[in-house]
């Protein structure tokens, strides 16, 4: 594919956000990451990647975190990974995998604040999924084999780690769509309908 793409998914969970990222990469021929990003990450700072799944998209409440990017965004280069706690060293090398892949090729990237790691370095087009509760239930219900109430408190306590992961890291409210180029229900659209909706918006 001539045009570089690369497209980063928000989505709330059960909403079918990372179905509906990974078809669109099929459909257009491009790579796709989700946790495949860990190990990428992983791999390039020579942490392990037991690590990056300790601590995929979990916040922090660290002040240090606050002035290490002040310090990245300034232009200082990468912070000295062994100078910074885990959670902060782990964030800073997902950051920098996500710019390079997306650097290297055509992508879709599934959270991890990919939207705010790319702003300002590439183009690229932001997306948000969510969906009525009742049909996230249904999803959770079906793919981890819960019952009704444990897939509600699964996407409620999954919800609120993203959320707050987000939130904390970005500076931005996770969700709202201000935030995004587009948002989708995939309640009303079905998956199909995102990824048709996703394609035409790209092609256009």
């Amino acid at each position: 594919m001539d045009k570089h793409i690369v497209v980063t998914i928000g989505r709330q969970f059960g909403s079918g956000g990372r179905e509906i990222g990974k078809r669109f990469a099929q459909k257009m021929g491009i790579a796709f990451y989700d946790k495949e990003l860990l190990a990428i990450a992983a791999r390039e700072s020579g942490l392990s990647e037991n690590i990056f799944e300790m601590h995929d998209e979990k916040p922090t409440n660290s002040f240090l975190y606050s002035l290490v990017m002040d310090t990245y965004a300034m232009g200082y280069g990468t912070p000295t990974y062994v100078d910074m706690p885990i959670n902060q060293r782990v964030f800073l090398a997902q950051f920098d995998a996500i710019r390079k892949i997306a650097m290297e090729g055509s992508c879709v990237i599934v959270g991890r604040c990919a939207d705010y790691a790319l702003e300002g370095h590439i183009d690229f087009s932001s997306i948000f999924v969510h969906g009525n509760m009742n049909d996230r239930i249904e999803r959770v219900m079906n793919t981890y084999r819960l019952n009704e109430s444990g897939a509600k408190d699964l996407i409620t306590k999954t919800d609120k780690k993203r959320s707050s992961y987000y939130n904390y890291y970005t500076n931005k409210k996770w969700g709202n769509s201000v935030n995004y180029d587009l948002t989708f229900n995939s309640s009303v659209l079905g998956i199909d309908g995102c990824v048709d909706l996703l394609e035409y918006y790209i092609k256009k």
